[in-house]
């Protein structure tokens, strides 16, 4: 029984027919970075960025092949999206390509295999160059080559080609073929690429009394993506984006908040953005191919800060018995800043690298310190390490261990601060239970600070020493 003209079969090969032929009868266009009228980054601080680009451009109407030149080298092609901006309906897409195949010499010479170029070699007695057609027979290892009736290889002597082949290309480029209802359009084409970063860093300059401080934070900006994007409109995106394993980001939605009223001066506008903050250059910027760019982010003078001495225990230390002592323990110095419209801040702060520096006698600044702080909203405590105390030693001992039942103990505990600096100082003592604790008793009023975890507060003197004696009962399991 013959079969029906409209099988599925005889169905797709019509529409492949059809599009070979629409494909052989499109017009070609090409477009460069010169012909772009914005261009717009939203850069991530998780290496990857969003490219929003409009060109205008003339494409006539009916079907085009559209070449959109020099895109990024580590575009994700799956994320790129077109449309026209001038008229969203009066463009079709019927296909999308991502070319990668660069023009080099390896590459041109490959696309010449079976076919005939120019090999121009120095004469040097008769001081002229001579030219000889040649048939490239292959290129592995180096080009073997026909000239006449011998076949050579590695003939010095530079080549020429008659023309590049269609399918190589100087930069990466997105090939549409399309269906065009109106002669020039603005296309906004936008795409996802990787190699895009920025990171937050901080200097905090504090005075003599460790009490009042100086913020300023930099933006650095790094493009690896081998496009270069000048005036640029410029986002950055502080939070963490969940992306998945093939490279897709994390969908945010649409919607932008009112930017925090804020007293340090800043040249990036804030807002709220979905469940992450969005900072807005408030100027183009041009950032090239393989540029690292700082930006200010922000400035802010007279801070407070406040200075912390805290002496760290461990949950371990309530389940054993150390008859042989504890090592010798370090005091952490810590700065503390209220992240607070009230202490000249209170905004959202991207994590980053904060780095302390101090003058000293002399008036010259030294570097005391850095950590690493992480993403931190307004009205937000902000705590940073520094280092720790040479001249505040502090020593634990157990004296005293018992086990009560499974899980359960009972242990009694000395702890001496000595303090050998010529003032006082305040040393905060916290020891994490890791599960239900008890003060049997205590020479300081012990302060909970949550359900398995408590501490006391110290007043050490200027040379001298102060020392806590408690039992403590801790169950675990």
């Amino acid at each position: 029984m013959p079969r029906s003209l409209t099988s599925p079969r005889l169905g797709a090969l019509a529409l492949c027919l059809a599009t070979l032929a629409l494909d052989a009868s499109a017009a070609g266009v090409v477009s460069t970075p010169e012909q772009r009228e914005e261009v717009a980054l939203t850069i991530y601080n998780q290496n990857f960025g969003l490219v929003r680009e409009l060109r205008s451009l003339d494409l006539g109407r009916g079907p085009v092949e559209l070449e959109f030149g020099e895109v990024a080298a580590t575009i994700q092609p799956e994320t790129v999206h077109i449309q026209s901006a001038t008229s969203p309906g009066s463009l079709r897409v019927l296909e999308q390509n991502y070319r990668y195949d660069l023009l080099n010499p390896q590459k041109l010479l490959e696309k010449y295999v079976g076919r005939r170029v120019k090999v121009h070699r120095w004469n040097e007695q008769t001081g002229r160059e001579e030219t000889r057609d040649a048939e490239v027979l292959a290129v592995n290892g180096g080009p073997i080559l026909r000239i006449d009736d011998e076949i050579t290889f590695n003939y010095p002597g530079r080549f020429s080609f008659p023309e590049v082949p269609k399918n190589l290309i100087a930069k990466p480029s997105l090939v549409w073929l399309l269906e065009s209802e109106r002669e020039r359009q603005t296309l906004e084409v936008s795409y996802l690429a990787n190699q895009l970063n920025w990171r937050a860093d901080y200097v905090l300059s504090i005075d003599e009394s460790d009490a009042v401080g100086d913020l300023r934070g930099w933006v650095t900006l790094t493009n690896q993506s081998g496009a270069s994007y000048e005036n640029a409109r410029l986002k950055l995106v502080a939070g963490d984006v969940q992306r998945l394993a093939a490279g897709y980001a994390g969908q945010a939605r649409r919607d932008v908040l009112a930017a925090v009223e804020q007293e340090a001066k800043s040249q990036f506008s804030e807002q709220a953005f979905f469940e992450y903050h969005l900072y807005t250059l408030e100027r183009p910027a041009t950032l090239l191919s393989n540029e690292q760019k700082q930006v200010t982010l922000l400035e802010a003078s007279g801070i407070e800060v406040a200075k912390r001495l805290i002496f760290h225990g461990a949950p371990g230390y309530y389940r054993s018995a150390f008859g042989h002592g504890i090592p010798e323990q370090k005091v952490g110095v810590y700065l503390d800043i209220e992240n607070r419209q009230g202490n000249r801040l209170g905004i959202p702060l991207p994590k980053g690298v904060l780095r302390v520096y101090k003058q000293d006698e002399q008036g010259a600044r030294q570097f005391i310190g850095e950590d690493r702080i992480d993403h931190t909203p307004r009205d937000e405590r902000l705590r940073v390490k520094l280092g720790e105390a040479f001249d505040v030693v502090a020593e634990r001992k157990q004296t005293d261990f018992s086990v009560l039942g499974h899980c359960v103990s009972e242990s009694a505990w000395e702890i001496e601060i000595r303090n050998h600096k010529d003032e006082r100082v305040e040393v905060e003592v916290v020891e994490p239970a890791a599960g239900d604790w008890q003060i049997v008793r205590s020479s300081h009023p012990a302060v909970e600070r949550d359900a398995h975890s408590f501490g006391f507060e110290l007043d050490v003197p200027a040379r001298g020493s102060e020392k806590i004696e408690y039992r403590v009962r801790v169950r675990w399991c």
